[in-house]
């Protein structure tokens, strides 16, 4: 049996918020009462006013269609490490989604904040730069840095509609462990299962994620009730979405909500998250709330372990 179609997504349900006055550190208390509704309710949230040059975003789509039309063999030299910088193949099984080795239609290439190698903290290390793709460093290293320059100003965001003093998850993202992936999605025409779907569902695992996607779709949310609703592509956004350690960090004030991809058109999908992620000593327990102080660790710790849940393909070491 075909997965049934989502239904068109609602606006009021995944909404709109124009950025450009907390860019400006002037935001009105109707933007902030709606960030913190979408934050609350959705976990998922457009925003435009974003500041980030379309020229950039265009520049490193025509990078990611060349990377991922190079050689299956050119591609893998660079296979994903324990560090998770490097090509992620196509179909690779992970251990989310119903299956439980399922597999994702997808294909990816990460990088992160280049680094020496740390043995105190083995999520620190180089990026791998594939020289059939001499475009692809300085593209992804300069939206890489615009797009933490917006992560910047979502953090002062989150604060403010939480009622916390703007600086206060400043410090907590402070040599961030975020993550930049670019994303392949080859068309599935009839899907027969969530083993075998673009991406299966989860939700993110670190702080919060910054998605462009193109215009072909393919991202759906599900729910509070259950319900798998499409979020088509907006043109000038990006889809925010609320990962666990916000989740965690509110107390579940914030909500971090499933999702999965599934690239029902004819032409090939491309994303690009930017997976934003604190510091490696940020506590991981309730900041805020009745219970705040009951920490359970650090994120270091936190995040290896999901990873190694998630992408056992990297083979990350104890």
């Amino acid at each position: 049996m075909s997965l049934p179609q989502s239904r068109r997504l609602d606006f009021d349900e995944v909404p709109v918020i124009d950025l450009s006055r907390f860019r400006a550190g002037e935001p009105a208390d109707d933007d902030i009462a709606a960030l913190y509704r979408a934050c609350r309710d959705v976990g998922f949230l457009y925003v435009s006013g974003h500041g980030i040059a379309s020229e950039l975003i265009g520049q490193l789509r025509v990078e990611a269609r060349r990377y991922f039309a190079l050689p299956v063999e050119a591609k893998a030299r660079y296979s994903l490490d324990q560090r998770m910088r490097g090509y992620l193949p196509l179909d690779y099984a992970s251990y989310e989604g119903e299956a439980r080795q399922a597999k994702s239609r997808q294909e990816g290439f990460w990088i992160g904040h280049d680094r020496p190698l740390n043995q105190d903290n083995l999520l620190d290390g180089p990026n791998y730069w594939p020289e059939e793709s001499p475009g692809l460093r300085d593209t992804m290293e300069t939206y890489l840095e615009a797009s933490e320059g917006l992560a910047r100003v979502l953090q002062r965001a989150f604060a403010r509609a939480l009622g916390l003093d703007e600086a206060f998850f400043l410090e907590l993202f402070e040599q961030p462990q975020s993550l930049l992936k670019l994303n392949h999605y080859p068309p599935q025409e009839n899907p027969t299962t969530l083993s075998h779907i673009g991406v299966v569902p989860h939700a993110d695992s670190g702080g919060f994620t910054i998605l462009w996607q193109d215009e072909n779709g393919g991202l759906e949310v599900q729910t509070k009730s259950g319900d798998w609703v499409g979020a088509p592509p907006i043109p000038d956004t990006f889809v925010i979405n609320i990962g666990n350690i916000l989740q965690i960090w509110t107390d579940g004030e914030f909500s971090s909500t499933p999702h999965r991809v599934i690239n029902r058109g004819n032409a090939d999908r491309y994303s690009i998250p930017l997976f934003v992620n604190p510091g490696i000593h940020a506590p991981i327990g309730p900041l805020i709330g009745p219970r705040a102080g009951q920490e359970t660790g650090d994120y270091r710790s936190y995040q290896r372990n999901e990873w190694r849940r998630a992408f056992p393909i990297a083979k990350i070491a104890s």
